[in-house]
């Protein structure tokens, strides 16, 4: 089968891989019908998120139908149309029925400590294959499988996969309610999904701040007030625009693009045609700087207000602005999405015509195409907002 293999930084290729078997009785093989590009993709290209083994499959976001299901499996049959949810869960340990699937306790095979297994990552998260493939493995699949209904089409079952219940998730840690002001740094798929799901929850005013133009209208189309941080300071603009206040909740959906070596703007993109070295310099890592993004939205945020961090950062990153949270008496929620957690009802709210996603789904290309795919999401070329791959079986 066709599929986006890891090979170094700098370095992925669509290569013929073997077929995934079932090892485990809890087990199912899924034939993808669509996958999807996604900002921690290029993370690992980069090598801001280190640790990738070479051979590794990459990809996180998956639909697709059930071809085959181990002894264990008694909840899906060949057939099912299902989606799967980024992160891994085995559906019984304390954190799972708490919820809190993103910290299961058994799925990452490094152990309970080593923190969120999910498909396509570092070694740390299980070097898990990913699903930007034409086949999938999925563990723990009666538990990491989700039916999806037969009004529900694969581009909308593609949104959730992550990037809407990631959003979702920042809007629920942020803790935003009827009424709130909020503001989203990052207006890339998952802060899109952010300002989407911060109205979804009743917030009132939503503050979008970016740079990109494009990605700006798009959060100006959903009702956000924009904010062009290469034009304006944004934490004066908020304040400006709030009578001095700040807003209520603030989300940091950014992540490690947010931090820049020696303070010189943005992580460049890597092209991902021919191996390369980390862009930074190979002793740089992401906690040698602070992240502008957790900066401006520290300040920006009103006393005992929320932020609530859903950007991807690694775990060398250390730096945050600890004094100035605290000199506010803010709250800081951060981590993973659970996304078995909140699938159900988000597939649920698109069934029942109360939410339309794939307005937000700005390309689609097939299997054969996603390295230049890759390129262009890299580059952040206008109208490459979030990417549907079609692979060859579907």
């Amino acid at each position: 089968m066709k599929a986006v293999v890891f090979h170094g930084i700098g370095d992925i290729r669509l290569d013929d891989v073997p077929e995934p078997k079932i090892q485990q009785p809890g087990d199912a093989i899924i034939r993808i019908t669509a996958s999807a590009i996604c900002g921690t993709d290029l993370h690992m290209v980069r090598g801001t998120l280190s640790g990738m083994k070479a051979g590794t499959i990459l990809g996180h976001e998956g639909v697709g139908v059930v071809e085959e299901v181990g002894a264990g499996v008694r909840n899906f049959r060949k057939g099912d149309r299902v989606v799967i949810p980024s992160t891994i869960a085995c559906g019984w340990c304390s954190y799972c029925r708490a919820g809190y699937t993103a910290q299961c306790d058994h799925a990452n095979p490094n152990g309970p400590l080593a923190g969120t297994a999910f498909y396509g990552g570092p070694e740390w998260s299980g070097s898990f294959d990913g699903l930007q493939a034409e086949f999938a493995r999925v563990p723990f699949a009666a538990h990491n499988l989700i039916k999806i209904p037969h009004e529900v089409t694969d581009e909308q079952a593609i949104l959730c996969s992550d990037i809407f219940p990631t959003g979702y998730f920042g809007a629920e840690l942020a803790e935003v309610g009827a009424g709130d002001t909020v503001a989203v740094f990052g207006c890339g798929p998952v802060g899109q999904f952010a300002i989407l799901s911060a109205f979804m929850k009743g917030a009132h005013r939503v503050f979008a701040v970016d740079c990109l133009p494009d990605r700006l209208e798009v959060a100006r189309s959903q009702g956000a007030e924009c904010i062009d941080f290469a034009s304006e300071d944004p934490v004066e603009v908020i304040r400006g625009l709030t009578g001095g206040i700040g807003v209520d909740r603030a989300i940091d959906a950014v992540g490690v693009d947010a931090v820049a070596p020696r303070g010189q703007g943005h992580p460049e993109e890597v092209k991902v045609v021919a191996p390369q070295t980390n862009p930074h310099g190979a002793n740089w890592h992401p906690g040698d700087a602070p992240s502008q993004a957790l900066s401006w939205a520290v300040e920006a945020v009103a006393k005992a207000g929320t932020l609530a961090i859903i950007g991807i950062y690694p775990r060398t990153a250390k730096v945050f602005p600890v004094g100035v949270a605290m000199n506010k008496n803010l709250s800081v929620n951060a981590g993973y999405c659970n996304h078995r957690t909140y699938i159900p009802a988000l597939i649920d709210s698109i069934r029942s015509g109360a939410v339309e996603p794939t307005g937000l789904l700005s390309q689609v290309q097939p299997l054969s195409s996603v390295i230049e795919a890759y390129e262009a999401f890299d580059r952040r070329q206008p109208g490459w907002l979030k990417v549907e791959i079609l692979p060859k079986a579907a």
